[in-house]
């Protein structure tokens, strides 16, 4: 058995302790920075699926599960211009009441129209000085546009229907050429549209208010549905228009999406 002097065993245990608190202290740095790591690695897409062929091991799906935002509500787009014909030089002042978004006017509403307006049809802005042929807007509204009643037409007819109607209803040969140079290349490539004139349920979601009051007004509001096949429907009565004194009109158009219904 080996003696040890005193002096010396004192200093190994120090050694040996100094040693003991080196090796903890750097421990508890690496866990602390394993610790960090973990938790700032990006969490995965993938979830686990419920079912496992092997007990304790989940299967991760091939493709991370995404959840798909919600589709927005379709719109109707909205396509009316306004003529005015006064019997002689009248200031008029032209109010809109829209049941919707406006998105675009010419000349600017800047919260109505006021113009000058000629027998012609002839405007005079009052904003600018400049000189209009019409008031036109367009808007996104979400009228329920019913085409229970209507026409069935050939994409190839679409020029000549619209052309006979439009004249039975009382439009001028300006105005329902303006109607079908805008309509007709949306339509005369479909293999048939199905055509619907609107009357309340446009009026009511777009209201008007002319001052002075008019003697007469045509609003003429078509909406169509592009089809691949004829459908029957019933065929919607149209009526001729008399235009007298001041005389107003207008005319529109939209193409329908799911809002509309001829069932």
């Amino acid at each position: 058995m080996l003696y040890a002097p005193p002096e010396r065993g004192v200093k190994g245990v120090l050694i040996l302790k100094k040693k003991i608190i080196v090796i903890s202290v750097l421990t508890i740095l690496v866990i602390s920075l394993l610790i960090i790591y973990v938790n700032h690695q990006p969490k995965s897409n993938y979830s686990p699926s419920l079912n496992s062929s092997v007990p304790g091991h989940p299967v991760v799906p091939d493709r991370p599960i995404v959840s798909l935002p919600s589709q927005p509500e379709e719109k109707v787009y909205e396509k009316p211009v306004i003529y005015l014909y006064p019997p002689e030089p009248t200031k008029v002042s032209v109010n809109l009441s829209f049941d919707g978004i406006i998105d675009c006017t010419y000349p600017a509403y800047n919260e109505g129209w006021e113009v000058t307006a000629y027998p012609d049809g002839t405007l005079i802005n009052h904003a600018d000085g400049k000189e209009y042929s019409y008031l036109y807007w367009e808007g996104q509204g979400s009228a329920d546009y019913d085409l229970s009643k209507g026409f069935v037409v050939k994409g190839e007819d679409t020029a000549g229907f619209l052309q006979e109607k439009l004249i039975l209803m009382g439009l001028t040969p300006r105005e329902y050429n303006e109607f079908i140079v805008y309509w007709l290349p949306q339509m005369q490539n479909n293999a048939y549209n199905l055509i619907s004139f609107q009357g309340k349920v446009y009026t009511d979601s777009a209201r008007l208010t002319i001052v002075p009051e008019p003697d007469a007004i045509l609003r003429v509001f078509m909406v169509f549905k592009p089809l691949d096949k004829p459908v029957e429907i019933e065929e919607q009565v149209l009526y001729p228009f008399a235009r007298k004194g001041f005389m107003v009109m207008e005319w529109g158009g939209a193409k329908c999406d799911k809002k509309c219904h001829y069932f």
